[in-house]
């Protein structure tokens, strides 16, 4: 059955396994780091602009973020994918995109926004940058 497709395991103690002939697996995974590296240089050729309205159609949330912020999604997108795809660890493209959904539902609320750029009880002011010592 293997040698005609992935075959899925169901067992009654635990969560269903999928057994997948390693050729098979090698391909997906090489597949994923060559789209990848092609979406790398196909988002370096576009405008942020541009770019950050392709991700746009299936990340809406994206317009709810300031310009500057926008370019930025689209570069930690990106580079979040190239890495998911060659350490296959898709946790980490996950959890990019989490981080900036909850950012773009900070910026979508304009009085959390505005309690969050303004100060705290007991502000101490601007931390300094580190330094090396």
């Amino acid at each position: 059955m293997a040698d005609q497709g992935d075959v899925r395991v169901r067992r009654r103690d635990g969560a269903p396994l999928l057994l997948i002939r390693e050729d098979r697996a090698q391909a997906q995974s090489e597949g994923a780091v060559i789209a990848a590296r092609a979406l790398r240089n196909i988002a370096m050729h576009l405008s942020p602009k541009v770019a950050a309205s392709g991700l746009v159609d299936e990340f809406p949330w994206v317009d709810c973020l300031p310009e500057s912020a926008q370019r930025q999604f689209v570069l930690d997108f990106v580079r979040a994918f190239q890495a998911s795809a060659e350490l296959e660890q898709w946790s980490i493209l996950a959890q990019t995109i989490t981080e900036w959904r909850s950012t773009a539902a900070i910026h979508a609320d304009p009085v959390l926004s505005q309690q969050l750029r303004g100060p705290i009880d007991d502000d101490f002011g601007p931390v300094p940058a580190p330094t090396e010592g």
